[in-house]
């Protein structure tokens, strides 16, 4: 197992699952890693829109030096969120290094400059699904919304914002009749290194993107001393929007058993309460990582090792919240814990 200090743990309050519960082997097709996928819940089924990154195998990373043919966005849908996951036959987004993007729809004509799209989050609104996604350009990062087909076969992009910024997410419902996301701009040269921060934003309609402001700073989160950023989308409670975040601490003082031999990031989870009336406000954080890497697909296996990274979060009706995660960028992973047991962490008690 690499060596990592200091040593982050999962609060007690999670459980996971032993194993994954998606990886490249339920794929139809060419499919290597699987990971950071989206999850909601949808007329009593659960969807899943999930990345995957595909075309070589670990020896032709490691001693060929190849890199990925592609990177597919995929779905697949599960009668009770944990297992029994039915992919569907095809991605609903191909992007192969080689042929250029495979884009359903007219996209390319609106988007001319998209490279990829990947490591979507869902969120139903209205009934109706929307994907936030990064999108790499010739230009830079941009974070994009798109409307999903009820169908899940092809979707509309809606607003890209300029670069650079990723990791949107939106919140289920207007809030003061407005939608709401959180995000994560990229830094500017006044501040040293990598050390991103969590935005807020408003939008009257999901198109045009205004009011943003400063939501959570990366040195106000005491187990990151690199960037942080949104997760999955925020879920409503009767005491505020329970809403995720990942934090990334750097370290050199460990062993290197992953794919990529360079990676010295490690990434865990945090969770805060934010006001449901100006979700601006955050009323409560727990001071310690919610979700950190610990089982043998977190920290001894997989492309880039030591990394948790929620992109779903249901709360159902019975109070249990399931928390949908990536591992290593390399599996699908599911834990769980209770509505009370989080909103107790946020407010210290």
């Amino acid at each position: 197992m690499p060596i990592w200090t200091p040593i982050l743990k999962s609060h007690p309050a999670i459980r996971k699952l032993d194993k994954p519960i998606l990886t490249r082997d339920d794929i139809p097709y060419d499919a290597t890693l699987i990971f950071n996928a989206g999850v909601a819940k949808v007329n009593g089924k659960y969807v899943m829109i999930f990345r995957n990154d595909y075309g070589i195998t670990r020896e032709e990373f490691e001693n060929d030096n190849k890199n990925f043919v592609g990177t597919s966005v995929g779905v697949a849908i599960s009668d009770n969120g944990i297992d029994g996951w039915r992919v569907m036959p095809k991605p609903i987004i191909d992007y192969h290094h080689d042929e250029g993007l495979c884009i359903i729809g007219n996209n390319e004509e609106r988007f001319p400059e998209i490279r990829r799209l990947y490591d979507p989050r869902i969120t139903v609104i209205d009934g109706a699904l929307y994907l936030c996604m990064a999108m790499d350009t010739w230009h830079g990062v941009r974070g994009c919304i798109a409307r999903l087909s009820d169908d899940l076969q092809s979707y509309e992009i809606i607003s890209a914002s300029a670069p650079d910024n990723r990791n949107m997410v939106l919140f289920p419902e207007k809030i003061g009749g407005y939608y709401v996301r959180l995000e994560r701009p990229f830094s500017s040269y006044e501040r040293s290194g990598t050390h991103f921060d969590l935005w807020i934003s408003r939008s009257p309609d999901l198109k045009f993107w205004g009011e943003s402001e400063l939501l959570l700073a990366s040195d106000r989160v005491a187990f990151a001393n690199d960037k942080i950023g949104p997760a999955a989308p925020p879920v409503k409670t009767e005491h505020g929007w329970l809403a995720l975040f990942h934090a990334v601490d750097v370290a050199s003082d460990r062993g290197q058993a992953e794919w990529q031999k360079n990676w010295w990031k490690r990434y865990t989870a945090g969770i805060m309460l934010l006001d449901l009336e100006n979700p601006s406000k955050i009323i409560g954080m727990y001071n310690e990582p919610l979700l950190a890497p610990e089982l043998p697909h977190e920290t001894d296996s997989g492309f880039r090792q030591n990394v948790i990274f929620p992109g779903g979060m249901i709360l159902e009706d019975d109070g249990e919240v399931k928390i949908y995660y990536g591992a290593s960028d390399t599996v699908e992973c599911l834990a769980t814990s209770t509505v009370d047991e989080l909103v107790a962490l946020c407010l210290g008690k």
